[in-house]
């Protein structure tokens, strides 16, 4: 019989894991992430407890280990498969095991196996990783600990991996606590630190305030993903570190040699940028799946993310430049478009869509996004007009590395921008599907608008592609470089580039390198430089080795000859040497100190993660029609959508009541003041003095359809034909 007493699962079994502290340190761009769970045994017969938890696709997982009374057992990296069979043996054999691998379908879920833990016994596991933060359209620096696992919708006819299960509950019933906090280093001011949750107020450790500590608020609920937000003074400054080898490793190899990191943020000419594409095709691809349905915030309930992504797509169709091609496509089981294939944009165009837009519900089912990108593929690119794909999505799919690999294999012919809608998006698929498709990845959850951050990547695809890009090293006579890090396919302005390289020969202290990274934009040749020291840094520990292993890691998972043995045996070597986990090895720990045996049949046990799934969360807050269809609740339109959505295809707005009833004034009122014979331009007048008056706070929301009115307006010079 099963006691029922403490912590249990929605099924009444007891859940060992009781606890989970992370702690973060953050060093400029980089964070180094160590995470302790406690788990109790409370049970009469020994067990196995199995947690699946989300991880930052990105993250360098570089340390597990688990002590058990006295005792530490450290774990080692080995090849997956040898890995199994060893905790497999430890376990039939009595001993205690412990085993962390990363999934075969997606590297940011992990699965974590505590083996024989005996009856009133506890052992706490800690893990580290280490990753590099995003920078954001406001130009903070995003650190996301993830701690909602949606389950992974698995397309029809195929099989989930069989290491990885995922067990999920409501995220009002998790059966375990959190606590967190958070340092701060910085060669610049930290000017604030914001996040998803409440936190403790911010406390600098010095007068130049380049230090700081943060820890979430007591009462925390594990009812979200914690993110981070972090602020500094003058961010966009390149920057180069070197970190000395491991002393205990060859000489020659990754870890036995100094490693440079380089932070580079290339800057465009104003002329240049300035300039933006009137032609391109953009095809936009959105998320039916049911549980697009759920509420962007989880705490408000307001706004769904399909009714947030309607809105969004009224802003993008808007803010099309006229002469350009788009589609709209959207999936679920299945998939729709619009139209047979891209048109062009005009107000015919634009109004159809739109009216098929605002009837878009969550209501195709699963998420099944293959299919839907392999009909994008197949249509033959237009002329002069490069492809733009732009995707959103909650991310909950299993064949993460098969969607990553088509766009891969498609990369030569468009561009993909991608954008992660909810708390559990998956990273792997957002930032594959960004970093395969030469674009730029968006994470928006919580309160968060997607307006502003699909806007800003809207001007990335509107401005001109980079191309020509090369990388040059100059480094004193005797020191050669090995780069880590993929050669640079895209740039974008205020981006961050990184880039590894492991240096090896002999170097003094007072010795400089140089790495100039060359480009061209819109027909320009460029350049940037950045000078560096080769004196390695202090206290760096081994962050830059650890994520230029993961960078060379993921490049090396990444060809299409994956399959082939040499590159496998060659990601393990890298992987067991750096000790980094990869897609074919893992970690395991076996405690061979206990001399007796365990005893008993072992009972296993799956630690379940917060889920915000539709089933149980969005039936809660949303209503069914008189025809029993789940429907997001009703809003009334936000004024400021209701003057966008009145904007007409070539940039102008049409003197009528609605647009009075928008802009809080009676017709009278407008026509009053109109001069004579202007109506089309008067009314263009209005609308951008009512945005740039009332709405300057949405700015980079409505910037980009501004400018195609003001265009509008400049063209109106002896024009008759609007007025």
């Amino acid at each position: 019989m099963v006691n029922c007493c403490g912590l249990i699962t929605a099924e009444k079994q007891p859940v060992p894991l009781k606890s989970i502290e992370v702690d973060l340190e953050v060093r400029d761009h980089v964070a180094t992430v160590a995470s302790t769970l406690q788990y109790d045994n409370k049970e009469d017969k020994p067990i196995e407890a199995v947690f699946v938890f989300p991880m930052p696709d990105e993250a360098a997982v570089c340390h597990f280990s688990a002590k058990i009374g006295q005792t530490l057992v450290v774990a080692e990296v080995k090849e997956k498969q040898k890995a199994r069979e060893e905790y497999d043996d430890a376990l039939s054999s009595g001993q205690q095991a412990f085993l962390l691998e990363e999934s075969d379908q997606t590297p940011d879920i992990f699965s974590l196996s505590v083996g024989s833990l005996p009856p009133g016994e506890s052992a706490s596991i800690r893990l580290e990783y280490v990753t590099e933060l995003a920078v954001q359209a406001d130009d903070g620096l995003r650190f996301c600990l993830p701690a909602v696992l949606n389950p992974r919708y698995q397309p029809q006819g195929r099989k989930s991996s069989g290491s990885v299960q995922v067990t999920s509950v409501p995220a009002s019933i998790v059966p375990y606590s959190l606590s967190f906090s958070a340092r701060v280093r910085s060669p610049r001011p930290i000017s604030k630190v914001e996040s998803n949750c409440s936190l403790d107020p911010l406390e600098y450790l010095n007068p130049e305030q380049t230090q700081a500590t943060v820890k979430l608020a007591a009462g925390h609920k594990f009812d979200r993903d914690v993110e981070v937000l972090i602020y500094y003074k003058d961010s966009h400054q390149p920057s180069a570190v070197v970190e000395a080898g491991q002393p205990s490793a060859k000489s020659g190899t990754l870890m036995g040699d100094p490693v440079v990191m380089l932070s580079l943020y290339p800057e465009f000419p104003q002329d240049v940028m300035s300039s933006l594409a009137s032609h391109g095709e953009f095809v936009f691809l959105l998320d039916r799946s049911g549980s697009m349905d759920c509420p962007m915030d989880n705490m408000k309930h307001d706004v769904t993310r399909i009714a947030s992504a309607r809105d969004t797509l009224l802003l993008l169709l808007k803010s099309l430049p006229m002469g350009c091609y788009f589609n709209i496509y959207s999936f679920g089981s299945s998939y729709e478009h619009i139209f047979p294939k891209s048109v062009e944009y005009n107000q015919k165009t634009m109004e159809e869509a739109l009216k098929k837009v605002e009837k878009m519900e969550a209501d195709l089912g699963g998420t099944e996004i293959l299919q839907p990108l392999k009909h994008i593929y197949k249509q033959a690119c237009i002329p002069n007009q490069p492809r733009q794909l732009f995707v959103f999505t909650d991310g909950e799919v299993g064949n993460t590395k098969e969607v990553t690999n088509l766009v891969k294999n498609n990369s030569s012919s468009h561009r993909c921008f991608s954008f992660g809608i909810g708390q559990g998006a998956s990273s792997a698929l957002i930032n594959g599907l960004a970093k395969e498709g030469g674009g730029h990845p968006q994470f928006i959850t919580g309160s968060e608008r997607m307006q502003p951050k699909v806007m800003q990547s809207l001007r990335f695809a509107l401005q001109p592609a980079v191309a020509d890009t090369s990388v040059t090293w100059d480094l004193p006579k005797g020191v050669s470089v090995t780069v880590l890090s993929p050669p640079i396919r895209t740039i974008f302005q205020g981006q961050r580039s990184l880039l590894y390289g492991q240096l090896t020969g002999q170097s003094s202290e007072s010795d400089e390198g140089c790495v100039t990274v060359k480009y061209s934009l819109a027909g320009h040749p460029s350049e940037n430089k950045l000078r560096f020291s080769l004196k390695p840094a202090e206290d760096t520990g081994l962050t830059a080795h650890r994520l230029g292993a993961r960078t060379l890691i993921r490049s090396m998972e990444m060809e299409e000859k994956k399959q082939d043995e040499a590159v496998k045996q060659k990601i393990v070597e890298v992987s067991v040497q750096s000790g980094v986990s990869s897609s074919f090895t893992a970690f395991i720990a076996v405690n061979k100190s206990n001399d007796q045996p365990i005893q008993g049949p072992l009972l296993r046990r799956n630690i379940p993660l917060p889920s915000k799934c539709l089933q149980d969360l969005c039936a809660t807050h949303s209503f069914k029609d008189n025809d029993g269809d789940l429907k997001s609740a009703s809003r009334p339109r936000d004024p400021f959508l209701q003057v966008v959505s009145l904007q007409q295809a070539s940039g102008c707005w049409e003197l009528q009541p609605a647009l009075a009833d928008a802009l809080s004034k009676t017709s009278d009122d407008m026509e009053k003041k109109k001069p004579a014979s202007v109506g089309y331009v008067w009314a263009t007048i209005l609308a951008l003095i009512w945005l740039h008056g009332f709405q300057v706070d949405a700015k980079d929301e409505w910037e980009l359809l501004a400018l195609k009115a003001v265009s509008w307006l400049r063209s109106q010079n002896g024009n008759t034909h609007y007025k």
